[in-house]
């Protein structure tokens, strides 16, 4: 039995003539660019997130980058952030000229460790910029605490976030501000880039609108250097017919996250955590294992896809050698590293598709 990580057919086969007549519909009504369908899906996500502003711009690291910005972050600033993450986290505070300072993760939820950020903590740092990882909330009580205690902002990265939940709060609408992806494989995605900053903050969101369209506030009349960062129409359009579903989306996802734990008891296999308090929405379905290398190449040989997902940690890459980490700086994220594979994970996944790929992976062990 074939099974891929995310089927996004069999999603759009399900809503194909929704999705089809809005394409159409702003291709006939030729406005491209921040026209009612941007405008509606920011009211939308306001309204979601029950925040004042949402402001759509071309991809998750851009809504990072803009946010960041619009913090007042710069050169000679520091952020606190996560090394077991997408890059993009990381390239959007050095976008800046500010400098990313790592902090060790949970080996259990594999977010930022809040026991060790006070450490971390300098005369120049000016954020905290927490990870939501893999749909799981990071843990934002003590997160704010900190913030508060030092004076510094709060930059959420949702990317893989979308709907979870903080003892009854969404992750995105905890902080200063909430940084959301649309990359097709997101819980809520479009079909190409696209991203979305919330906040309550009125300043921030005028200079973000600013910094998305070229640093303008009236055509043509630039206050600031800006960047060209605007969500498509037809983006929107298609996000607006997915947001609908998105609650449904997360619930099944949250079942068939059930299922493979259920399946995998007994295998030895460390499947994820969610504790009291905490609704995960199971971006991914990662799972953690020594015998991971063979676990997945039996999983190829059955034709069962999977992911390894950070297999180099940031502060080894390349890209940040002149940061002076080294091996062993962050054991637990390179330990993560090291034995962590993702499971094929959508909402449209069957319960014999989940059946199948426990068996197959209890056979390996």
């Amino acid at each position: 039995m074939k099974i891929q990580m995310v089927d996004l057919k069999a999603q759009y086969h399900a809503i194909e003539e929704e999705i089809d007549a809005k394409i159409k519909e702003i291709i006939h009504s030729s406005h491209f660019i921040i026209g009612n369908n941007v405008t509606e899906f920011e009211k939308e996500i306001a309204a979601y997130y029950d925040t004042k502003h949402a402001i759509g711009v071309a991809s998750g690291t851009d809504a990072l980058h803009l946010a960041i910005l619009a913090c007042g972050i710069g050169k000679g600033d520091e952020v606190i952030t996560t090394p077991f993450t997408f890059i993009a986290t990381a390239e959007a505070i050095t976008y800046t000229g500010a400098r990313p300072v790592f902090v060790d993760i949970d080996e259990k939820t594999f977010n930022i460790d809040v026991k060790k950020i006070k450490k971390a903590v300098t005369k120049k740092t000016k954020a905290i910029l927490p990870v939501h990882l893999f749909g799981l909330s990071a843990d934002m009580e003590k997160i704010k605490g900190l913030a508060d205690e030092y004076k510094l902002k709060i930059i959420e990265d949702c990317a893989q976030s979308f709907g979870a939940e903080y003892k009854g709060k969404k992750t995105g609408a905890i902080g200063n501000a909430g940084c959301f992806s649309f990359f097709p494989s997101k819980n809520l995605g479009c079909y190409g880039d696209g991203g979305m900053v919330i906040m309550n903050d009125d300043n921030m969101a005028e200079k973000i609108r600013m910094l998305r369209n070229h640093g303008q506030k009236v055509r043509y009349y630039h206050s600031v250097i800006g960047y060209n960062s605007r969500l498509d129409e037809i983006q929107a359009g298609i996000l607006r017919v997915k947001l609908k579903r998105i609650d449904d989306y997360n619930r099944k996802r949250g079942r068939n996250a059930q299922l493979y734990t259920e399946g995998l008891k007994g295998s030895g296999i460390i499947t994820p955590s969610e504790s009291e308090g905490y609704y995960h929405v199971f971006h991914q379905y990662s799972i953690r294992t020594s015998k991971r290398d063979s676990i997945q190449n039996g999983l190829t040989e059955a034709g069962i896809a999977s992911a390894i997902y950070y297999p180099v940690p940031l502060h080894l890459q390349e890209s940040y050698k002149e940061l002076g980490y080294k091996k062993g700086d962050f054991p637990v994220s390179e330990a993560a590293a090291s034995d962590i594979i993702s499971l094929p994970m959508y909402p449209e996944l069957t319960a014999e598709q989940i059946d199948e790929v426990c068996k197959t992976i209890k056979e390996l062990i």
